[in-house]
């Protein structure tokens, strides 16, 4: 249910709300979370591009690789690269995140780099300052969508790789600090769980509204060589979302890796399988018979007489009231139980209670 985080990510947060965020685990028996994250990546590009999602546009924070890849990854997937200025703005994290380069060509050791201006690109020269980078990465998104309601989204290409430079409460601060912005409509990121222990996970799974996990294809074939081969062909897309009203649903598919593209294969029709052959099977029968037929049309319901000549004669359920019922006397009501014609009787508990009304209690109805 890849495409459900798409769609989650997309019509971002209500009003009031924190940002709609969203963690992606993946380690070394299933390194397949760049892969994941470049699908979010480029399908919530799509909404955004098309104008059909909440935020207006996106910043993408590069901390592995290069904007260069970036713009050959929406080549590559059919992007208009020479309109991506309209709804995209990289912070390059990874050129120079400490800001050596720069004071190396400074002094002439080294030469300036030539890039290609193929999409805006922002450089990050010391990723350790965060109130910097926050400041950045709100600027870059405020030109995008201006200083209105407008919002705009913000993809983390590797937490880890951040954590490396700086603590994890930094970090943490940092993207509360984003979700709660008013202006920022949904925010993922990649996290190599593998190479954190479990507080760091657990800070910011807690953070998330959803938690991704790519886990290794399990498999009932026991071939250890079948296993790794397959390991990294294949795995499995474990997605948990918390819903507003407090609840959780999980959702889980397998995916496949062919060219360099990821294809999502729902997991759940063996279990669907299984789940319905264990429902019992009960059959309703919707239709009367003729004698169910007969039998309903013989019972006369209250006041059905008021649409008829017959003045309308308010019976309070006494029984010294009670003289003859729908012109049968009483005293001979029992002497046709065998006429096959259906009767409502009420009695009331008491002939000294007291009637509830004078009036038909249903008159207000149009029977």
């Amino acid at each position: 249910m890849a495409d459900a985080v798409c769609r989650v990510l997309r019509d971002g947060a209500l009003e009031g709300e924190h940002a709609t965020s969203l963690t992606i685990n993946d380690s070394v028996s299933s390194p397949f979370g760049p892969t994941v994250f470049d699908y979010l990546f480029t399908q919530l590009s799509s909404f955004i591009s098309s104008s059909k999602s909440q935020s207006r546009g996106i910043v993408l924070v590069t901390f592995s690789r290069s904007p260069s890849f970036t713009a050959e990854l929406l080549k590559n997937r059919g992007f208009d690269i020479t309109k991506s200025h309209e709804w995209l703005r990289v912070l390059d994290c990874y050129t120079d995140p400490l800001g050596w380069k720069e004071r190396l060509r400074d002094r002439g050791v080294i030469k300036a780099p030539v890039t290609e201006a193929s999409v805006n690109v922002s450089v990050c020269k010391d990723v350790r300052n965060l109130d910097d980078l926050f400041s950045q990465i709100l600027a870059l998104g405020k030109g995008l969508v201006g200083d209105g309601k407008n919002r705009f989204s913000v993809a983390i290409d590797s937490l880890t790789e951040m954590i490396r430079h700086t603590s994890l409460s930094s970090v943490a601060c940092l993207l509360s600090n984003l979700r709660s912005y008013a202006q920022v409509s949904s925010i993922f990121w990649l996290l190599h769980s593998d190479l954190h222990d479990m507080k760091a996970i657990a800070a910011f799974e807690y953070m998330s509204s959803m938690v991704a996990n790519v886990k290794p294809l399990t498999s009932e074939n026991t071939d250890k060589f079948y296993l790794l081969e397959q390991s990294y062909k294949r795995g499995q897309f474990h997605a948990s979302l918390k819903r507003r009203n407090g609840r959780v649903r999980i959702m889980r598919e397998e995916f496949s890796i062919e060219n360099s593209l990821i294809k999502f294969t729902s997991m759940e029709t063996g279990a669907n399988a299984v789940a319905q052959s264990l429902v019992p099977k009960v059959q309703f029968n919707l239709q009367l018979s003729d004698k169910e037929r007969s039998d309903r049309a013989k019972v006369v319901l209250p006041f059905e007489h008021q649409e008829t000549e017959k003045s309308v004669q308010i019976y309070d359920g006494r029984k010294s009231d009670l003289h003859e019922i729908n012109g049968v006397p009483f005293d001979n009501l029992k002497k046709n139980e065998d006429s096959g014609r259906g009767e409502i009787i009420y009695f009331r508990d008491s002939d000294d209670e007291m009637p509830d009304s004078d009036e038909d209690p249903d008159d207000d109805l149009d029977i």
